[in-house]
């Protein structure tokens, strides 16, 4: 069928007074088809009149497609199991497309335009890479400022609050700024509550993000083409970084990421006429100036060191002075450290391990000479008391000790207090008796000095016939 600019220039000759040889051969088609355009006298292509197969047989399709739920190759099986009418499957999803049985069609795309330092956007997305002679599957952090589009990213074997906090900082110190806004896809790392325009941050996140000069925004909830910019890069990071290439460890993954992502961004675009390098120059100016000081990263981890001098930290154990043992301690995780602190005191530090085995790091420092033993706990002054006091208390102290438990002091101390408080004789006597019978109970040994204290020191005169004959009258 000519179309209608072929047609139009047929009748445009006609009115001209050419013949229709002449015009068929200035325009290199059949007189055949000149005599059609001249008796339809109009230049639109005349519409298509074509039954449709399937048309009779829509209400049954319908019904196919809600049954089948909303599978096309079930509704062909069915058309021709049931033998309803028989159509090619490439005849039934046109039909289908054409009115608009399942299938909706595209929307158009738009593009979205920022100015220097307006926004930059965060996304994370999973990948698999060689690390230590193993396949491992690792979360990738891009940061990408959107005028410029210049590429940061690393690597993480989680991306938790922690690693979105240090990533943050290590792209803002890549860039040498922030943009008024970073765009993130309301994940739940950031997200308190809410979507979208709606979105509220973590207040731990909302007051790191204002430290470095930004704020968090979040695109509505299924419109991921608000964050193309950042989404974009991943397929190249995926097929082109990654792609045969093998690390030894994280470090050096990380390493070989920054130095891939300075080549990446000199190399020129098309797309953009210019080189990424190119138009940060002239992004760089606008950016966010960060602060003259700018605090480490760290997670918070309160330990107790155990019986061998070590505290565990995600998985792996570190070593402690030995003197710690027992004593409680402050870790900070942070970027490639574990700092161990006593109160302001920082007493250890290791490389931090990052593997999914468990590793054991010890310092030798951390551990005692050979042949050398801890000091001699200084004994408490009631211990030294009981022992100076002889028998039977220093005996009594020893075993009462060693049936206390971790309570031995207190017991101690009580028993002390008890030697300061009662008459020598009942208190010598009552602890021959339980020492004898093997009590060890402070209670019942109170009682038994109480029984004797009455015993000796409150008895009535044999020779008084009435016990209140002395006592004042009342009243």
């Amino acid at each position: 069928m000519l179309d209608q600019t072929l047609r139009q220039a047929i009748l445009t000759l006609r009115d001209a007074g050419h013949g229709t040889r002449a015009i068929a051969h200035a325009l290199e088609i059949s007189r055949g088809a000149v005599k059609a355009v001249l008796r339809s006298g109009g230049a639109s292509p005349p519409p298509l009149e074509r039954s449709e197969k399937a048309e009779s047989h829509r209400d049954d399709i319908l019904a196919l497609y809600t049954s089948c739920k909303g599978n096309l190759v079930r509704v062909h099986e069915e058309l021709l199991a049931q033998k309803i009418v028989t159509l090619s499957y490439p005849a039934l999803t046109a039909f289908c497309r054409k009115h608009g049985i399942g299938y909706e069609p595209p929307k158009p795309s738009g593009q979205y335009h920022f100015k220097p330092g307006q926004e930059m956007q965060h996304d994370t997305s999973p990948h698999d890479a060689h690390i230590g002679g193993a396949l491992r599957r690792v979360q990738t952090a891009s940061l990408v400022p959107c005028y410029s589009r210049s590429l940061f990213f690393q690597f993480y074997p989680r991306f938790t609050r922690f690693d979105c906090k240090v990533f943050l900082t290590d792209g803002v110190q890549y860039f040498g700024g922030a943009c008024g806004d970073c765009m993130i896809d309301n994940t739940h790392v950031v997200v308190l509550r809410g979507t979208g325009k709606a979105m509220v941050p973590v207040p731990e996140m909302e007051a790191f993000a204002r430290r470095l000069g930004f704020r968090f925004i979040a695109h509505e909830k299924g419109d991921a083409n608000r964050s193309a910019r950042v989404e974009r890069p991943f397929h190249f990071i995926e097929n082109n970084f990654l792609a045969g290439r093998t690390f030894t460890d994280f470090a050096d993954l990380n390493r070989q990421a920054r130095a891939w992502c300075d080549k990446a961004n000199a190399k020129f675009r098309r797309a953009l006429h210019a080189s990424s390098v190119e138009l940060f120059a002239a992004e760089r100016p606008a950016l966010r100036p960060l602060p003259a000081w700018i605090p480490e990263v760290y997670a918070l981890h309160q330990r107790i060191v155990d019986l061998e001098g070590y505290i565990h930290v995600d998985g792996h154990i570190y070593s402690v002075p030995y003197q710690l043992v027992g004593k409680a301690v402050e870790v900070r995780e942070t970027k490639d450290k574990v700092r161990i602190f006593i109160g302001p005191r920082e007493v250890a530090v290791h490389d931090k391990a990052i593997a999914t085995a468990k590793q054991r790091h010890t310092l030798a420092e951390h551990r005692p000479p050979r042949g050398h033993f801890a000091a001699q706990v200084t004994p408490l002054p009631e211990e030294r008391e009981l022992a100076d006091a002889g028998a039977p208390f220093a005996e009594y102290a020893v075993t009462l000790k060693k049936r206390a438990g971790s309570r031995w002091p207190v017991a101690l101390r009580r028993l002390a207090q008890m030697r300061r408080d009662y008459p020598v004789a009942p208190l010598l006597v009552a602890i021959e008796t339980a020492a004898q019978y093997g009590l060890y109970d402070l209670d019942r040994l109170e009682r038994m000095i109480l029984r004797n204290v009455a015993t000796a020191y409150f008895i009535i005169p044999a020779d008084r016939e009435d016990p209140d004959q002395d006592l004042p009258d009342e009243g």
